[in-house]
């Protein structure tokens, strides 16, 4: 009756503690609760009793231990003088010593109404779900405190172990065995559940005045209360929830010397009398390795009937007696007696790791977690339906995977995001990085992409993935949660067994190199190398996990999202893949935005995983938040601390990629802000060991890039006080963040530095911060020059505060690992950062998710266009390269100039015959002296140059290059002259041949003739003869000689920039642009000028206002005009210099448009200081495709020419229809009268069209001059006819060009004119003068032919004479090419030969007489280019004031003969603000 009494006033109690602490037992606490961001958490302070669970919640989740030690103030109505007790005894002064030993029950009364430390624990752990008790457990593990092994239930009346919540926890530890005198230290890194380790459990009995609890916390961690105990802070008598909990607590030795222990042992702790609570002594005599009981023993009583029992069993025992003061004694075999009475705690725990240790050297007695459900009358939560359910969906996964390799697992199940994932990613960056002919490169890489997406199709169809998607789909939402947290244990034992192997073979294979090397056993030492290598790759191919089967769900997805349509396979729910992860990610789960093996971003499963999550919270506003560090450097664990995220930090396992979660603002909060989430994106650590060299700085700057513009803040993390590490790379983020200008970013970045000690830390960085920002800026500026941006600090770039955004954090760790429990301080800091964070995010608007899904896309665009500022360590070294590129490109150019110089002496002496071979040894010869002189500048560049610690990196690959660049120099020359001689050799061969070709055409025509003379033959199959014959005979004549192959101008152009330092993006980025072809015209070159960088402002006493004016594009007019005059003049300039070029004769090399390049750079240079003004790249950039645009036409025209003219092939097949016509003649049996007159017709046709048009354009040019009123007066007269047509057409364009380019303008209304008068206004005149030009022409052949007739006849010379006296007559108006009369011999009969080109010569003139007047405007002399001649070849001088043009006729005439008749109004040429306050007139 007693003990049922008993029971029934403690249930009350129970009942009590779960009233007063805000009862949830119905409706239980889950993660969802608490994953939520509220406001940061303040001072530890008296926390009311129904806000206690919460409290001690959130600060549990910020790793603050102290949680357990919240100050809980009762509720006010049960509190009566909670701190101060009035006696009700009137006690006069006299009396006041005696007050103080006299007892107060009140005060005794008050401290029972205190909820124990410990209830409001426990109290959380029964209202919370199994999910937020996992978390908990979780972080109690993390604060080193002991964990509830077994609870009782108190409806049920059964004993529970919550098996589940142990299930995230995993221990690391060095385990020491000492063999032979050799000590070995082996590492051991386990999930708790599955560790096997011996056990030793603690239980009272009766009622004791000594603590069991703290002499437990002295074997494990003196430092630490492990267990609470009676002594601790908060501590009150009444403990209502405890009692019956069995807690436990691992001592983890971290191999050192000072180890209480050599290996890993858990200690149970029975609270309470264990006299009372039967079930959980007998489970921990079972399951327990040692036993150790603390009591007061006398014989009779109880207690000493349990011990007696315990004497009996094989169990080791060590009685602890509260009644004796003995040291340890060992009362029989593994039974010990030890006195506490009287004695210090240190001589006791001393005492007992002794024993601990001596008798668990020789017991073999082990226990693990996992085998409590096979316990019995212990209830195991893990035996739930729903959680087993969860599990058996898991089981279903890890069964195909059990007996596999982990290493291969990935590669079996998961294929779509190995090899074929790598190589998609490879090909797509290639798409970035395209050259010449980039639409058929794009085109084929765009194939291939399809090709390896359709592989993925056909692969995606693993069982794994069927099986894991089947349950995401089928499970119920609490199913699903346990599903995943399953599959994620289950995964991570699985692989963490293989992991250990690998490790272990890694570890001894290391070994074995490294002891070959001091061998210096090559050959074995290449072979283990080798083995090495690929334990190496196993090892990184064993890292699996869960977030590689969601990442495997993503490339299905995107794979067939890329060919639009279902694959046979049966596996056809991909389109619900971004459905099912967007419900993961807004229930809390982290989702991998970037790929960290690949290092790539899934673009389109991103963009469909935003999608739906947008469709199911709407395109809500999120705040994103980034965080980047270094390697380790605790970012992670920062943020799990500071948000109470499940970012994962265990098991060594650091972040790949990065991850980004979504949470939302708690109500409490939500007001103060513009939105509702905070998006915080954790990413891989920078600087890691697996990346070596330039793929470490490449990835590293192309990461923090992508971070930093992605984030609304970025949090640098930075282990220690010096941000030195940091700060190379922010330089690189800057630049990349000035060059993406595409892409509009906003970023801001607070400074985090972890494990700082020194209390004093911020007061002695000051002067470190100042640096800093010094150093900072200073690259900020070396940026903004190189890119040409505007930036005078770092934050103009990225918004930065020296003063209020750089945070010190105390260590994370309270002593040494694996027993430290986290610094309290440490909490604190993240609280600290916590709350700026929200200060800073309650001003911005943050970004919707729509949005953030665009600025993703673009964001990762524009880093696949940047590849040039990754590739260096910092803002300096760029600035460095650069110089050295430019110095490159001038030694080049002098070797190229040097170069084409001496082509220039050799090119001659092979026109001329002089010089029939070309050998390397003689060019390289002439080229010795400038090569020495290059190299010897090139020496002194790097040992000699203020930067040349820097330039010492690239020395060798420079000094290679330019040994190669002069090598293919004189390769090239040679090759070029080779051609050259092969070429005239051909010629000469040609000309040399061509009698003998002539003969045997004539030859085989009249033997074909003969033989084809009965056989009536058609046109085609003569030309298919004939073609025959003409391949065999130009194959023959050519063998051997390579042909004049045409010029890529579009690539050469591009070289020479990059010769000059420009980059690739920027030139692509302006030449697709097209802009720079109306470079002239622009009305405003005021976003070309470099304001920061311009002499111009900076020296001006009114700095603000010329800043503001270039700023609003108001550059002064006079400087406007000076620009566009610089560039017409350059245009001139760069024309003269391609136009004097020999291209027609020699043909074309690059080098002219590198010495074109050079000038125009120079140039610049020239305006720059002339004008106090820096210009942009872009300016320099576009004036050079500019200029190259102008001189195009002019060099591919030229080279034509040259190619015309030069190439073998060519000059045979011009001859080709001449000679077809002769044979086809002969073959219709036509005498050799016949064909002579035919091919003298064919000849003069050419000419005599030639001779009409151009007749036609003079004598139309005469009647333009005589008829038009504009043109048959002076230059004025012209300008006013010009100045009506611009007012009667109203064309403003027209207006403008006329204002800026007055001669384009009158050339362009010369040109209208013109065809408005001769096919408008007089067609049949134009028609009537072409015919007339006819019939001149036709009298000059047959009076030509007469005359030569009768010289013939009596001089009775050959038909050669005859001919060449014909061509002579006819020489004043025609040309005739040179016809070879030795197959005409026979010809004697000119009386017939005249019939015969009479004949002819009647088709030419009806043919000629038939011609369009379009042809007249197609000939060599065109009658609007005549004009323009005559009429635009006079002073062009504009008046610099109004821009009227001088109308003097007379060409460069002295500048005080400039005149015009009138000044035009200053508006005309645009308005603009004068250099003074006041109006301008």
């Amino acid at each position: 009756m007693g003990r049922s009494g008993n029971t029934e006033k403690h249930q009350k109690e129970i009942e009590a503690v779960f009233n007063r602490l805000q009862d949830r037992r119905q409706q239980k606490f889950s993660p969802a609760d608490f994953l939520q961001i509220g406001p940061p958490l303040k001072q530890i302070t008296d926390t009311p009793e129904k806000d206690a669970a919460q409290a001690f919640l959130q600060r549990l989740m910020a790793l603050d231990y102290r949680a357990r030690y919240i100050p809980v103030q009762p509720d006010s109505s049960e509190v009566n003088s909670q701190f101060l007790s009035v006696s009700e005894t009137v006690i006069t002064d006299n009396d006041d010593i005696y007050a103080l030993f006299s007892s107060n029950e009140h005060s005794d009364q008050s401290k029972q109404n205190l909820v124990h430390p410990m209830d409001v624990q426990m109290a959380v752990f029964h209202c919370s779900d199994n999910f937020l008790k996992q978390n908990m457990i979780t972080k109690l593990s993390q604060c080193q405190y002991a964990l509830p092994l077994l609870v009782p239930d108190f409806a049920a009346a059964e004993i529970e172990c919550p098996l589940w919540t142990f299930r995230q926890i995993r221990k690391t530890w060095k385990k020491t065995e000492i063999k032979d005198n050799s000590k070995t230290v082996t590492i051991k890194s386990l999930p708790i559940c599955k560790a096997e380790t011996p056990v030793v459990s603690f239980f009272r009995l009766g009622s004791l005045s000594q603590s069991k609890s703290q002499l437990m916390n002295t074997l494990i961690n003196d430092r630490h209360s492990t267990f609470f105990h009676r002594n601790c802070q908060r501590n009150t008598k009444s403990r209502h929830l405890m009692d019956g909990v069995v807690e436990i607590a691992w001592y983890c030795p971290a191999g050192k010397d000072n180890d209480s222990f050599s290996d890993c042992i858990a200690f149970c702790n029975l609270h309470g009398d264990s006299l009372l609570m039967e079930k959980q002594r007998e489970i921990l005599t079972e399951m327990s390795s040692v036993l150790v009981v603390v009591s007061a023993l006398e014989k009779g009583q109880e207690s000493s009937k349990v011990v007696s029992t315990l004497f009996g069993s094989p169990n080791p025992l060590i009685v602890l007696t509260a009644d004796n003061d003995c040291g340890a004694v060992e009362i029989k075999p593994q039974k010990y007696k030890v006195g506490l009475k009287d004695r210090s705690q240190t001589d006791i725990s001393e005492e007992l790791r002794g024993i601990i240790r001596k008798t668990l050297s020789g017991s073999n007695k082990s226990f693990k977690i996992e085998l409590m459900s096979k316990i019995p009358g212990v209830r195991v939560d893990e035996d739930d339906t729903v959680c087993q359910n969860g599990k058996s969906a898991a089981m279903n996964i890890v069964k195909l995977i059990q007996d596999m390799d982990v290493y291969r697992i990935k590669d079996t199940f998961l294929p779509g995001q190995g090899q074929l994932w790598h190589e998609w990613c490879r090909t797509k960056k290639e798409t970035f990085c395209l050259r010449g002919n980039i639409e058929g490169e794009k085109s084929q890489k765009d194939q291939q992409l399809m090709q390896i997406r359709q592989k993925q199709c056909t692969a995606s169809c693993s069982e794994l993935m069927k099986s894991f998607t089947d349950s995401l789909m089928r499970l119920e939402q609490k199913d699903k949660e346990y599903f995943l947290k399953w599959t994620q244990i289950l995964i991570d034992e699985l692989s963490s067994k293989d992991l250990s192997a690998i490790l272990k073979n890694y570890d001894e294979k290391w070994s074995e190199v490294l002891d070959l090397k001091k061998h210096d056993k090559s050959d074995q030492l290449k072979a283990k190398q080798a083995e090495l290598e690929e334990i190496s790759k196993n090892l990184q191919a064993a890292n699996f996990g869960l977030e590689h089967i969601f990442r495997e769900m993503a490339q299905i997805y995107e794979a067939h999202q890329s060919l639009k349509k279902q694959t046979n396979c049966t596996h056809t729910e991909w389109v619900k893949y971004p459905e099912l992860a967007a419900d993961l990610m807004i229930s809390g789960h982290p989702m991998e935005l970037m790929d960290g093996d690949a290092v790539h971003l899934p673009l389109t499963w991103i963009s469909g995983l935003l999608q739906e999550v947008i469709k199911k919270l709407g395109d809500q506003r999120v705040f994103v938040l980034s965080v980047l560090g270094v390697q380790s450097s605790g970012k992670s664990t920062m943020l799990n601390a500071m948000f109470g995220l499940q970012f994962a930090v265990s098991a060594g396992r650091c972040t790949k990629g990065a991850y980004m979660q979504l949470v939302k603002l708690s109500e409490e909060i939500k007001k103060e802000f513009k939105f509702d989430y905070i998006l915080v994106v954790d990413t891989e650590g920078l600087r890691a060991l697996e990346l070596e060299g330039s793929n470490t700085l490449h990835h590293d700057n192309q990461l923090a890039t992508f971070v930093v513009g992605l984030g609304n803040m970025t949090l640098i993390n930075i282990f220690g006080e010096n941000p030195a590490e940091m700060q190379d790379l922010l330089q690189i983020v800057v630049q990349a963040v000035m060059r993406m200008k595409k892409v509009r970013l906003s970023p801001s970045c607070v400074f985090v530095h972890q494990n700082v000690t020194d209390v004093t830390a911020v007061e002695k960085n000051m002067d470190g911060k100042r640096r800093l920002q010094e150093k900072l800026d200073k690259m900020a500026q070396l940026a903004a020059k190189e890119e040409g941006c505007e930036a005078e600090c770092f934050s103009d770039v990225i918004a930065f505060d020296v003063q209020k955004d750089v945070k010190y954090f105390a260590q994370l760790w309270e002593g040494s690992p694996p027993m430290a429990p986290p610094n309290p301080g440490y909490s604190e800091s993240v609280q600290e950062l916590k709350s700026i964070i929200l200060s800073k995010a309650s001003e911005s608007d943050g970004i919707k998710l729509s949005h953030f899904s665009s600025k993703i896309q673009d964001l990762w665009n524009a880093l696949m266009n940047e590849n040039f500022v990754f590739s260096f360590k910092n803002t300096q070294e760029i600035s460095v390269y650069r110089k050295l590129e430019v110095q490159y490109g001038s030694w080049t150019w002098t070797l190229r100039s040097e170069m084409l110089t001496i082509e220039n002496q050799l090119h001659p002496q092979i026109e001329n015959g002089q010089l029939n071979n070309i050998e390397l040894s003689d060019i390289s010869k002439r080229m010795r002296r400038k090569y020495e002189e290059i190299k010897t500048e090139i020496t002194d560049y790097f040992e000699k140059d203020t930067d040349k610690e820097l330039l010492v990196q690239w020395r060798g690959r420079f000094e290679n290059k330019i040994k190669d660049f002069h090598q293919e120099l004189l390769t090239g020359l040679k090759r070029k002259l080779d051609e050259v001689i092969q070429q005239k050799k051909a010629c000469k061969n040609l000309e040399e041949k061509k009698k003998d070709f002539e003969n045997q055409l004539l030859q085989k025509s009249k033997d074909l003739a003969h033989t084809l003379r009965e056989i009536q033959i058609d046109k085609e199959e003569l030309q298919m003869q004939f073609d025959s014959a003409w391949s065999h005979w130009v194959e023959e004549l050519t063998s051997g000689i390579k042909p004049i192959e045409d010029i890529n101008l579009e690539e050469d152009q591009f070289n020479v920039l990059q010769s000059l330092g420009f980059e690739w993006t920027l030139y692509d980025e302006l030449k697709s642009s097209e802009k720079y072809k109306k470079l002239p015209e622009k009305g405003n070159y005021s976003k070309y000028i470099n304001l920061n960088m311009s002499q111009k402002c900076k020296t001006a006493l009114n700095y603000v206002e010329e800043v503001m004016k270039l700023k609003s594009g108001l550059l002064l007019h006079e400087d406007q005009e000076q620009i566009r005059c610089f560039i017409e003049d350059v245009q001139q300039k760069s024309l003269e210099i391609i136009q004097s070029k020999p291209v027609t004769t020699t043909g074309y090399t690059s080098t002219y448009l590198h010495e074109v390049a050079k000038t125009v750079q120079e140039n610049v240079t020239e305006l720059e200081s002339k004008m106090k003004i820096t210009f942009k790249k872009e300016f320099t950039v576009d004036l050079l495709l500019f200029v190259f645009h102008i001189t195009a036409g002019w060099i591919l025209e030229s080279h034509k020419q040259y190619k015309d003219n030069n190439d073998a092939v060519n000059v045979l097949n011009r001859k080709k229809s001449e000679y077809f016509n002769i044979f086809s003649s002969f073959c219709r049996g036509s005498s050799s009268a016949v064909v002579f007159g035919e091919i003298i017709c064919e000849n003069l046709k050419v000419s005599a069209v030639e001779a009409v048009c151009n007749q036609t354009a003079v004598d139309l040019a005469g009647e333009l001059r005589s008829n038009v009123p504009a043109f048959n007066g002076n230059r004025r007269n012209l300008e006013k006819h010009v100045l009506k047509d611009l007012a009667e057409k109203e064309d403003f364009k027209k207006f403008i060009t006329y204002i800026r380019n007055p001669r384009e303008q009158v050339e362009d209304f010369i040109r209208e004119q013109v065809k408005t008068y001769i096919f408008v206004e007089n067609k049949d005149k134009a028609l009537k003068i072409l015919q007339k030009n006819v019939d001149d022409i036709q009298k000059l052949i047959s009076q030509s032919f007469f005359e030569a007739t009768e010289k013939f006849k009596t001089e009775k010379g050959e038909i050669n004479m005859w001919m060449k006296e014909f061509s002579s007559l006819l020489s004043c108006k025609l040309t005739l090419d040179t016809i070879s009369c030795q197959n005409f011999s026979d010809v004697n009969d000119l009386d017939f030969l005249r019939d015969e080109i009479e004949k002819g010569l009647q088709i030419i003139t009806k043919e000629m007489k038939e011609l369009p007047v379009d042809e007249v405007m197609k000939s060599r002399q065109k009658p609007d280019e005549i004009l323009i001649q005559q009429l635009c070849n006079c002073c062009w001088k504009r008046c610099p004031f109004c821009a009227a043009v001088c109308t003097n006729t007379i060409k460069d005439h002295s500048p005080e003969k400039h005149s015009v008749p009138f000044h035009r109004p200053a508006g005309v040429i645009g308005w603009h603000k004068k250099k003074h306050n006041g109006p301008s007139y």
